[in-house]
């Protein structure tokens, strides 16, 4: 299992826009084939940068995942919809692996 993480620099005027956009994946990625763990935007400090994350089993299935994502209707017009109002000013895509597993139990004081 990889870990894709995607950095993105957006417009601090358009953060309702990027809102929509990430909402719009939280439908799309998983329906195809991507465990999304979730897009985050701005809500203190840095008013310009994001982040998306999910979970993909290979480089080999990350391929995949984005040919159907790319016939996706939703992904199709969710793409067409960040061209069009620009929002996302830079993008920055970074796969990395768990290395910390497996995790102790949490404790809560």
């Amino acid at each position: 299992m990889i870990t894709c993480f995607i950095r993105y620099e957006i417009d601090p005027l358009k953060k309702d826009e990027f809102a929509e956009y990430a909402r719009n994946w939280g439908q799309a990625i998983p329906r195809c084939g991507a465990d999304l763990i979730g897009y985050f935007g701005p809500h203190e400090g840095s008013a310009t940068t994001a982040y998306g994350v999910y979970n993909i089993e290979s480089l080999a299935a990350y391929e995949a995942y984005r040919a159907r994502l790319t016939a996706d209707p939703l992904g199709r017009e969710n793409y067409a919809f960040s061209k069009r109002e620009r929002f996302i000013l830079k993008e920055d895509r970074i796969f990395l692996k768990n290395v910390s597993m497996p995790h102790g139990a949490l404790v809560k004081p």
